[in-house]
């Protein structure tokens, strides 16, 4: 089972990325198959190489190592550009004028529209019917982004964890209007370039995940084993963020909570019975991929976590 942990190097990673992470790696470690880290770095104005470095010793400080050099998407840029391309060949795709609050605000007008299976903040199609003519009146005003056609498709997935998910799959951004290439985008490129076999990651990504597979399937390449983790969340009910207090490693440090015990918090909250002590290989002789369904579909919370911090 090839795996991989692909964060966005803008901030530092907290305890629940880190769980994400263990999971990830011990997945993949429990079945003998290579762990890979991956850069998600498109936007350069909102990455840094600083929060790399401290991302990449922070998984290093819990036990987390990977194969081979670590790849970075800034540096893949042609891969997604081809992919596009052929998207656009295949006339499966248009350019899109709407800004982020004009969508909002159709997506507001239209509550009473059937989205129940809809990802957040789906599409309505305002740019999908445009003519020729109503095209080139608005890109004279505004840079377009370019969306995929994607017909109303409707997709089950079935997760490891969370189970099945269907869902429908709006016309997603494949480009942004700033030229980027677009995360689905990317992300479907990506794993199937380095051959990922499974993917453990947070699941408030469930709901795009249709997306990437109607991707996949337009793309012509495999569809890998999906885990979708109940997410750590603060005192109010919110996903983990810096206003929770001590969530990243040298925040704990600072408390006298060493990296070894965060592991070891995080490692129990995934269900393993392990001691304080326990090394990696420890963990991984522990763990099997029957375990996934052991961590249960609750999120966890902060203060849970926080009781196995210091074990007696």
């Amino acid at each position: 089972m090839r795996g991989r942990f692909a964060p966005s190097p803008t901030g530092s990673l907290h305890v629940g990325n880190l769980r994400t992470a263990l999971l990830a790696w011990l997945v993949s470690r429990s079945a003998g198959g290579a762990f890979l880290v991956r850069m998600e770095d498109l936007d350069r104005a909102t990455s840094a190489e600083r929060y790399e470095k401290a991302q990449l010793a922070d998984l290093a400080a819990v036990g987390i190592d990977h194969d081979g050099a670590v790849v970075r998407q800034s540096e893949r840029r042609p891969r997604y550009e081809a992919a596009i391309a052929e998207l656009v060949d295949r006339d499966l795709t248009y350019e899109c004028f709407c800004t982020r609050r004009e969508i909002r605000l159709e997506i507001e007008r239209a509550v009473s529209a059937p989205h129940a299976d809809r990802p957040e903040g789906a599409y309505p199609g305002t740019c999908r019917e445009l003519t020729s003519v109503q095209r080139a009146a608005r890109r004279r005003d505004r840079p377009p982004a370019l969306r995929l056609r994607a017909g109303g498709a409707r997709l089950t997935i079935q997760d490891e964890l969370a189970g099945e998910h269907t869902g429908r799959v709006d016309d997603v951004v494949l480009r942004r209007n700033d030229g980027l290439p677009a995360y689905n985008l990317a992300v479907v490129v990506d794993d199937a370039a380095q051959g990922v076999e499974v993917v453990v990651r947070g699941n408030d990504l469930l709901s795009s995940t249709p997306r990437q597979v109607l991707l996949q399937r337009l793309l012509g390449v495999p569809t890998p084993c999906y885990v979708h983790v109940p997410l750590v969340l603060g005192a109010d009910g919110e996903r983990l963020a810096k206003r929770h207090g001590a969530v990243t490693l040298s925040d704990l440090a600072a408390r006298g909570v060493s990296a070894r015990c965060v592991r070891h918090a995080l490692a129990r909250s995934l269900g393993i019975d392990a001691p304080a002590d326990a090394t990696r290989s420890e963990l991984v002789e522990r763990f099997d991929l029957e375990d996934v369904r052991r961590v249960g579909r609750r999120p966890v919370t902060l203060a849970e976590l926080q009781t196995a911090f210091c074990p007696a």
